[in-house]
């Protein structure tokens, strides 16, 4: 397999990669911020850019680094008639050269560092290695022939294991000159103290309805506006968790457990039989987890709905207020659905650990359905 037909680990299925991306929707305040201290002149060599999956924070990266490498230092350009104005945004011309070089992964003054390929195992590793990181010498080392402005984007952060970590902290601690260093994170609690303290955050949050919309039709989803209300409902505000569902068709199977639960407290249980069925054999892993999530996000929604007394403001599928408002029609009945969803969540892990067969780990989770309804 060519290096260009290797899977990319930061690249969602069926979505355009990040450098690829031209917009960032929803996130004007963290593009603000970064703006802000840029023209300061005073800027941070280390940054994270936090927030749930999907929202752009990815994107957001290959942004600011396509703007560091292309706009002049403010620092530099106070001349005989002032520094220029500051700039009002992160765009850079989509013809400029080096956004070529981006998208090509072949800017020299740019370094990627995330999952690697395993030869041996012919699959991407599960963490970033401290061998990955070491790369980054002799990036330095290259890139500083030219004087000019270094990035290092590592995606996930998350995802460096221990002896990564603390090779990139001592990174922070002793940045080499002219060099941003832009670190997406998922759930930042899982780095080290240290890394957090030596980093500046960005913190990227979920998208509403109107900009989901917008960021799916530039991925190439074109989705009417109801839809993309549900779409962020379910996902989230998460663009990549969206594409997800709208790939697997995760709309009708949220509206077929919607459609099921009304059916309690008897439940339906040769349709559920049915659900469960349909994520069994090699190839429906996918499904499963799909499933699973959209089983877990309708208790969520129960169980909030029994605690605020309240139903969805927004629907996700037909009827879905008018249902949850049944079966959730109290505080009390709200926390059994959250104890429930916790239990579900600790048997599915179980049974996925132990190999047990889908169809039997969804219909047993269903029918537990009876007990709080």
């Amino acid at each position: 397999m060519s290096a260009e037909d290797l899977p990319e680990a930061d690249r969602v299925d069926g979505a355009p990669h990040p450098r690829d991306t031209a917009r960032v929707f929803g996130q004007a305040r963290a593009e603000a911020d970064f703006l802000a201290a840029f023209a300061s002149g005073r800027l941070h060599h280390g940054w994270l850019l936090s927030g749930p999956r999907g929202v752009g924070k990815a994107t957001l990266a290959w942004r600011i680094a396509a703007f560091l490498l292309t706009a002049p230092d403010p620092a530099e350009e106070d001349g005989l008639f002032g520094a220029p104005p500051p700039p009002a945004s992160l765009d850079v011309a989509p013809d400029h050269p080096v956004i070529h070089r981006l998208r090509a992964l072949s800017e020299p003054r740019l370094h990627l560092l995330r999952r690697g390929w395993d030869d041996k195992t012919k699959r991407l590793r599960g963490v970033i290695t401290v061998e990955e990181v070491r790369a980054l010498k002799r990036f330095f080392t290259l890139s500083a022939t030219d004087g000019g402005r270094r990035v290092v984007i590592v995606d996930a952060a998350d995802e460096m294991n221990p002896n990564a970590a603390n090779a990139i902290l001592k990174l922070l601690e002793e940045p080499p000159a002219r060099t941003t260093l832009l670190m997406v994170s998922h759930q930042p609690s899982r780095l080290l103290p240290t890394i957090r303290s030596r980093c500046r955050e960005l913190r990227l949050m979920p998208l509403a309805a109107a900009e989901m919309t917008q960021a799916l039709a530039q991925a190439g989803a074109e989705v009417a506006p109801q839809e993309a209300a549900a779409l962020a409902e379910l996902s989230a505000g998460s663009v990549g968790e969206a594409l997800r569902l709208l790939g697997q068709d995760g709309l009708k199977l949220y509206a077929d457990l919607v459609a099921l639960a009304d059916s309690l407290p008897r439940l339906d249980r040769q349709k559920a039989m049915a659900l469960g069925e349909a994520t069994a054999g090699r190839g429906n892993e996918a499904r499963l987890d799909q499933l699973l999530t959209l089983t877990d996000r309708l208790m969520a929604r129960l169980a909030r709905t029994g605690v605020t007394g309240a139903g969805p403001q927004v629907e996700a599928a037909p009827r879905e207020a008018e249902i949850l408002r049944r079966l959730a029609p109290s505080a009390a009945a709200g926390r059994a659905w959250a104890q429930l969803a916790q239990e579900a969540g600790e048997r599915a892990r179980h049974a996925r650990a132990v190999n047990v067969d889908p169809a039997a780990l969804v219909l047993d989770l269903l029918l537990q359905w009876r007990k709080p309804a």
